[in-house]
């Protein structure tokens, strides 16, 4: 168990957890960077200033890097599969995003989807 301060102690991150985290970590960089792109190339609909892009893709990140530091939390798996499907909707702006989506989106999977059937199959070894 790991210790936290106040003398509490947490359970360790399981692998889907870990991996998860970095993901969202390494995605956090690139949404801002799309929001950069979103406010220079004007991709916000007429009489919306060019710069809520960048706020837009400082939201963005910022918020994943918060679940990141949440991962396990209940809910933070599925939250995240919600922030992959808003970058996804924001390919409508700028649709080179939609393959950081796909990209980003795969790995998250991989990371979920992969890394709990490791931690259960450590699990189920180590019980025995």
């Amino acid at each position: 168990m790991a210790r936290m301060s106040g003398g509490r102690t947490r359970a360790p991150r399981t692998l889907a957890q870990k991996l998860g985290a970095i993901v969202l970590g390494f995605e956090a960089i690139v949404v801002f960077l799309a929001g950069l792109t979103v406010y220079g190339l004007k991709a916000l609909p007429e009489g919306i200033p060019p710069w809520w892009g960048i706020v837009g893709g400082a939201v963005l990140g910022l918020v994943m890097i918060m679940l990141a530091g949440a991962i396990a939390r209940p809910g933070a798996v599925v939250t995240g599969w919600v922030l992959q499907g808003v970058v996804l909707a924001s390919a409508v702006l700028v649709p080179a995003i939609a393959l950081v989506a796909l990209i980003f989106g795969g790995m998250w999977g991989y990371a979920t989807i992969v890394g709990a059937r490791m931690d259960r199959r450590t699990t189920q070894t180590g019980s025995e």
